[in-house]
């Protein structure tokens, strides 16, 4: 989608503090942190949410996670726990319409969410 902020910021037409991309998805700091490291994680190619996802997006969905665990190490987070995070939907707190998923950590999480 051109108007699409996730989108712009994989073809570097926006700016980020891109931390990790690949053939399948790229990484980049939230610009709106709630804890040391957040980290937003989004599919290169656009996928409106995790409702729009399909059988065939199983492996790239799977790599999202893993991309989110190996930032966790290298972030320095991985030993002490952190939060890995999709919102779907309006009243799930999806804000912009790309499936991304956020990886969150570096202090103590609040529970009980929601």
């Amino acid at each position: 989608m051109s108007n699409c902020i996730f989108c712009k910021i994989v073809r570097e037409e926006a700016p980020a503090a891109i931390v990790y991309r690949d053939e399948q998805v790229t990484a980049f700091r939230d610009i709106h942190p709630a804890a040391p490291t957040h980290i937003l994680i989004v599919p290169n190619r656009h996928i409106d949410s995790v409702n729009a996802l399909t059988a065939e997006d199983e492996s790239l969905a799977g790599h999202l996670l893993t991309v989110a665990g190996q930032l966790a190490a290298r972030e320095g987070i991985a030993e002490t726990g952190y939060r890995v995070i999709t919102n779907t939907g309006p009243h799930g707190g999806q804000t912009v319409s790309h499936l991304h998923v956020h990886l969150i950590g570096g202090q103590p999480m609040r529970h009980p969410m929601g």
